[in-house]
């Protein structure tokens, strides 16, 4: 469950008109926090950036899947 200072960073981008990447970027922030504060224990950069952008299409952010 991300913050709440989190979803309200990512809903003032939306309001802004920014790129979904944007928006995304508040998710991916956190995750990295979490990383850096050994939160969720052993983490990679990418398993970190994965996360926080499905936590961000969990929120409603319209973040596009990986390009194949």
């Amino acid at each position: 469950m991300p913050a709440a200072a989190t979803r309200h960073r990512a809903t003032r981008a939306k309001q802004r008109g920014d790129k979904p990447s944007t928006q995304a970027g508040a998710f991916v922030r956190e995750e990295m926090h979490h990383k850096r504060t050994k939160k969720h224990g052993r983490m990679t950069r990418k398993q970190a950036i994965a996360i926080g952008l499905a936590k961000a299409r969990e929120a409603g952010i319209n973040v596009p899947l990986k390009r194949r």
